[in-house]
């Protein structure tokens, strides 16, 4: 199992599967030449196609914020209904 790729190592990949598409090499190979799938490829494109490397970091700051945020509202959400469970009685 590898570890995680960063936002700016994922967009210089695909910088450097693009320019090696405009050399005339296959998908095929300029995917297998920067160490991925194509179905990755093809994932991190769908992604971080067209993102700035501040661009990409700040979508993943957003992201793991909104996965915290969740959680929080979760909890506070099962927190609230024992409240009231305890409120009217039911325990």
């Amino acid at each position: 199992m590898g570890k995680r790729a960063k936002p700016e190592e994922v967009i210089a990949k695909l910088r450097e599967v693009e320019v090696r598409l405009s050399r005339g090499e296959t998908t095929g190979q300029a995917v297998r030449a920067i160490g991925v799938t194509e179905q990755t490829y093809y994932r991190r494109r769908k992604e971080y196609g067209g993102l700035q490397v501040d661009q990409a970091k700040r979508m993943k700051e957003l992201e793991k914020e909104n996965q915290r945020l969740r959680r929080a509202v979760s909890d506070l959400t099962l927190d609230n209904q024992i409240l009231k469970e305890v409120a009217q009685g039911k325990f």
